[in-house]
């Protein structure tokens, strides 16, 4: 997927065409009004005030054949500046721009002309309307002004826009891809996850199916862990206030977090592991010997999301981080670095995703001093250098306890998702006053790594069903084989292959219901099942089972392996589920 804020000549063009729909919708509604129209790496989109008109499918239908009108017309655009007075002056009628403008430094605006319509906007743009011809409109929804819960609600309108009809053609086919692998979608057709608003939106539960995956994943990512010499814990999801003032969280981060009062105490739901892994480490002295310490948890955690932002399995108020805390000495720390890198880049390999690395430097909101934090982004620029893996620097998005780098992979239609993390803290082990005796037999502090692999368990488990349309590899699949007897006669047969399966550790399911061969593979090719196992006379004869999978290797290949034992078949699985 093209990331449209990023790309500089798409970025003007997009922002140009934002301006194109604001002045359709001017003149479909007179009375609109309008907030921030920006580029975001989704395309672009438009805040507006409508009054007491709503946007639906016609309207949008309508705002684009307006837009039509208004690139066909080819009007230049022309850039003017104008003094903060000029401008509260020009927008004197609309409250939206006049708040912008209030918020703006003295000395000349910036305003964009185009016909009828001028807009507020430091630009840049094209030079002619026409030039956005290429557009779509592709979904609008409603949202709080300043994305303000206790705000009116304003319609918020999405466009993309590029220099060719092809390359439009081709970015909506990718969005028409993505719409059918929605996790959302396919999670409800699998069986794989629910929500009620019984329970709370963002709080996802897990069904058996979605759980197996789930259970998979952490298997996976605990036998690669305790290999590399991890050990794992687990703390409390609540502590009192004062554990998150001694973190720093309740001065950062207060605002993301849920409390509650036990016993007439003030305590807060666990929105990081961190504090808890500090703890564990100050349980008994520690030395030299001992550096460094791995400690992993799969953690976890609660953080208030707005609800506007909440999305399926994506963006939700409580979630398990596969999170580590490695606490080591400073001439440790490259190396320690490097394996968690290597480990990153392993697990992602193996489902398939290429990635790429931003080192995310001090924030403004951050503790710690200067130095401190120079030799912790020098330590991960150093670590990254040395194993030849190309970078970009993120600058000013760093923890507020220090520098980090994050690994952004991409999946099987080009989007990107943040999900691994490596971050450098000289903080907390202060906060905590957490010490180990040297090979000197004095005290020294460790510094420590927080790193996830995964990040979110529940995220990258909407990543995974996104990235293979629900097509699980064989070893994540739920159910990984689905026995179909051909008729009632062969039911009991069925029963018999399928505890055998069982027996050797194959997930598997028969479909004993009566109805037709072709109906029944139809239905397991919908669940993504990997094998279906075909059942008549001649297999319960010999014992046997006729496999047919479900992915094709390419349009010569036949998805019939043939007949063999129960035993072969579940060698064929086994192999598949190797980690």
């Amino acid at each position: 997927m093209v990331d449209f804020k990023a790309d500089e000549r798409l970025n003007t063009l997009n922002h140009s065409c934002a301006h194109v729909m604001a002045q359709a919708v001017k003149h479909l509604y007179p009375q609109a009004k309008f907030w921030v129209g920006p580029v975001v790496k989704e395309g672009f989109y438009y805040d507006i005030d409508l009054g007491d008109d709503i946007i639906n499918d016609e309207a949008i239908a309508a705002i684009e054949k307006e837009m039509k009108k208004v690139c066909k017309e080819g009007k230049k655009i022309y850039r003017r500046e104008i003094s903060k007075a000029e401008a509260m002056e020009m927008f004197k009628d609309d409250p939206y721009k006049l708040d912008l403008i209030e918020g703006l430094e003295d000395g000349n605006i910036s305003v964009y002309d185009q016909g009828d319509f001028t807009d507020l906007c430091r630009g840049p743009h094209v030079d002619n309307t026409k030039l956005c011809k290429n557009f779509k409109l592709v979904k609008y929804s409603g949202v709080y002004w300043k994305g303000d819960a206790n705000n009116h609600v304003m319609q918020r309108i999405y466009g993309v826009c590029f220099p060719t009809p092809e390359e439009l053609e081709e970015h909506l086919k990718l969005l028409e891809e993505a719409k059918d692998r929605d996790h959302r979608k396919i999670g409800k057709e699998m069986n794989l996850f629910m929500s009620d608003d019984l329970v709370g939106r963002g709080l996802p539960m897990f069904l058996p199916k979605g759980y197996t995956v789930w259970q998979e994943l952490e298997n996976y990512i605990k036998a690669k862990e305790r290999k590399l010499g991890y050990l794992h814990v687990m703390t409390p999801c609540v502590g009192t206030v004062n554990l998150y003032k001694t973190s720093g969280h309740w001065d950062h981060y207060r605002e993301n977090m849920y409390t509650t009062v036990i016993d007439d105490m003030d305590f807060a739901v666990k929105p990081m592991n961190c504090p808890g892994g500090m703890l564990v480490y100050k349980m008994e002295p520690r030395s030299y010997k001992e550096l460094p310490l791995r400690l992993g948890e799969l953690g976890l955690v609660h953080r208030h999301e707005k609800s506007g932002q909440l999305h399926g399995l994506m963006r939700v108020r409580c979630f398990t981080q596969d999170d580590a805390h490695i606490f080591m000495t400073e001439a440790q720390i490259e190396n320690e670095i490097q394996k968690v890198v290597k480990l990153i880049d392993e697990v992602y390999k193996k489902f398939g995703f290429t990635y790429h690395v931003e080192l995310s430097t001090r924030p403004d909101d951050s503790m710690g001093t200067e130095e401190e934090w120079e030799v912790a982004t020098n330590a991960l620029e150093n670590a990254i250098k040395a194993m030849n893996i190309p970078y970009e620097v993120n600058e000013g998005d760093g923890a507020f306890y220090g520098p980090k780098l994050d690994f952004h992979l991409q999946d099987s239609i080009g989007r990107t998702w943040q999900c691994g993390t490596i971050q450098l803290d000289f903080q907390l082990p202060q906060r905590f006053e957490a010490e180990y005796i040297g090979a000197d037999g004095e005290k020294h502090r460790p510094i420590m790594i927080h790193r996830v692999v995964f990040g979110s368990i529940e995220r990258f488990i909407g990543i995974l069903i996104e990235h293979y349309a629900g097509k699980f590899p064989t070893w994540l699949a739920p159910v990984q084989a689905k026995v179909l007897p051909v008729s009632d006669k062969f039911a009991d047969y069925a029963k018999q292959v399928a505890e055998a399966l069982k027996a050797s550790g194959v997930r598997v399911e028969v479909d004993d219901r009566d109805e037709k061969l072709g109906y029944k593979i139809r239905q397991a090719q919908l669940q993504k099942v990997p094998y279906m196992l075909i059942l008549g006379e001649k297999e319960q004869s010999a014992g046997t089972v006729s496999v047919r999978k479900r992915d094709l290797i390419d349009e010569n290949d036949s998805p019939e392996l043939g007949t063999m034992s129960v035993e072969e078949f579940a060698a064929i699985i086994k192999e598949e589920s190797q980690y």
